[in-house]
């Protein structure tokens, strides 16, 4: 008994050789790139998960159309005057988190205002210049508020504001490249260690498998998958994941036939142990190195997989905001002086992507010690 408790040390300790060292970490934060790129998925992640609690438009899908105040400039102010509304109901923070807030006052907005008495009198905004609208007398108990509202990324076509959009969504893009990101782990490391460990006619099956997905373009395979799951918001994640797993195992078959004839496997082999316990704790362990770098490239490609199947219009749907179906909207307006409207979630869906492979770079680069 106490031989075999010696026999598990060994193998955990050279186990254990493999997991990330304090050495990685350094030559990690020597890479500026890597760090920067982490700072921006960070940022990126914190706005997906505070969403409605930041958006200056907290109702649902941030989907308050204003049609006077269509492609307004970034950094243009409107007043609004919000009108009471009784049947407001209380709403808790976690669904606000979730899914919004609605607005529960009508908005109008209004060139200028002044008080009359026990009135309020205001001229509605047209669109067009000042002294132009309709003239609003409102009972000053049934205004709510007045309140001067800077849209700094402007509007879009329909009057919504673009930061409030841009914000909600980078939830779509991170959540997309999340789940689609571990069904491809889930399916890639399973086949590949599968293949790689028992060889033989598994090896052929899978391999032939592999070979026979990774022959097909990845947008058609996207494309048609969609088509047979329907378009919406949960069919895209599982579209993306279930065309990605093929380079995760490939890189996963290649890593376990070079690490399946090290010494602690063949001794967990002497051991008697059985084979998942040998793949999950003796094997995977130390292949998370190129697995982690596959995966941050798979992230970012799952990203631009989204945003493509949005602007073809068979990705996340409408009202639900999207960089993808943000620039469908509105790449009319590139030729126009509103491109702002289309350069900005493009710019988005770069910032993030970009970050992504430089972070699997450094990733590479602090993984590789021969340099």
């Amino acid at each position: 008994m106490r031989l075999r408790k010696k026999q598990q040390a060994f193998i955990d300790a050279a186990t254990a050789g493999g997991s990330p060292s304090s050495m990685f970490w350094q030559r990690l934060r020597r890479n500026r790139m890597a760090i920067a790129s982490l700072v921006v998925i960070g940022l990126f992640a914190l706005v997906a998960i505070l969403g409605y609690l930041i958006t200056p438009d907290h109702t649902p899908y941030c989907n308050q159309q204003y049609l006077e105040l269509a492609s307004m400039k970034p950094l243009s102010k409107a007043t609004f005057l919000y009108l009471d509304n009784s049947t407001e109901a209380e709403q808790g923070p976690l669904k606000t988190l979730a899914k919004g807030r609605p607005l529960g006052a009508e908005a109008i907005p209004v060139y200028s205002y002044s008080h009359q008495g026990d009135s309020i009198v205001a001229e509605t905004y047209t669109g067009s210049i000042p002294n132009d609208g309709e003239t609003l007398r409102l009972p000053a108990s049934k205004v709510k508020e007045i309140k001067t509202r800077t849209f700094l990324l402007g509007t879009d076509t329909y009057g919504r504001d673009i930061l409030s959009q841009v914000l909600i969504g980078s939830r779509v893009s991170l959540s997309v490249g999340f789940i689609a990101v571990a069904i491809a782990l889930l399916i890639g490391i399973l086949l590949g260690s599968l293949a790689a460990y028992y060889g033989g006619w598994v090896d052929s099956v899978i391999m032939w498998l592999i070979n026979v997905v990774w022959s097909i373009p990845t947008v058609l395979l996207v494309i048609a998958i969609t088509f047979a799951l329907g378009k919406g918001f949960w069919q895209v994640f599982i579209a993306v994941g279930l065309t990605m797993w093929v380079d995760v195992a490939r890189v996963v078959r290649g890593q376990v036939l070079s690490v399946k004839e090290k010494e602690y496997v063949e001794a967990a082999r002497a051991l008697g142990y059985r084979t998942p316990r040998i793949i999950l704790r003796h094997i995977l362990p130390n292949i998370t190195g190129p697995v982690i770098v596959v995966t941050a490239s798979n992230f970012a490609s799952a990203i631009l997989l989204e945003a493509g199947l949005s602007f073809l219009g068979i990705g996340v749907q409408p009202p639900m905001p999207s960089w993808g179906s943000m620039v469908k909207e509105n790449y009319g307006q590139i030729l126009l002086d509103s491109a702002y409207q289309a350069f900005i979630p493009g710019l988005a869906i770069m910032l993030i992507v970009l970050a992504f492979m430089l972070l699997g770079n450094g990733i590479r680069d602090a993984l590789d010690i021969k340099n």
